[in-house]
């Protein structure tokens, strides 16, 4: 059975300060891989590793002060606490910097700004599976 996180329940810091009105938090880790084949063969004997990336978006409910004052060239420390009941999670965000901030208003809604972020890597206690 899958744990289905509370959003309502997590939460975000940056550099240990708690983001009011988070709306949403996604990122994204990739590894670039390569092929390795046999001299006349078609199929893959090996793969290479190379760099892994890890990219996220934050959206919040019209703005930040707290990620608005990070805004620059100044590494920062993101983390999330995954809840749910007595399940906690943490991601940990390393040597991250901001890279984007967007700000959309819909009619009949309320402003939500969405800052984009790189990091250095990212590591999750309890790691999965222990």
């Amino acid at each position: 059975m899958p744990t289905i996180y509370a959003a309502n329940a997590s939460s975000v810091l940056v550099d240990g300060q708690a983001v009011e009105g988070v709306q949403a938090l996604e990122y994204r880790r990739a590894a670039e891989r390569a092929n390795v084949y046999a001299v006349g063969s078609a199929e893959r004997i090996d793969v290479i590793s190379g760099p892994i990336s890890v990219d996220g978006r934050i959206r919040v409910a019209s703005a930040s002060p707290a990620l608005d004052a990070k805004l620059g060239d100044d590494f920062i420390q993101i983390t999330v606490v995954l809840r749910h009941g007595d399940t906690e999670v943490t991601l940990s965000f390393q040597d991250c910097l901001l890279t984007e901030k967007s700000f959309g208003l819909g009619v009949g809604g309320h402003g939500e700004a969405t800052y984009g972020f790189t990091a250095t890597r990212v590591s999750q206690d309890p790691a999965p599976g222990a």
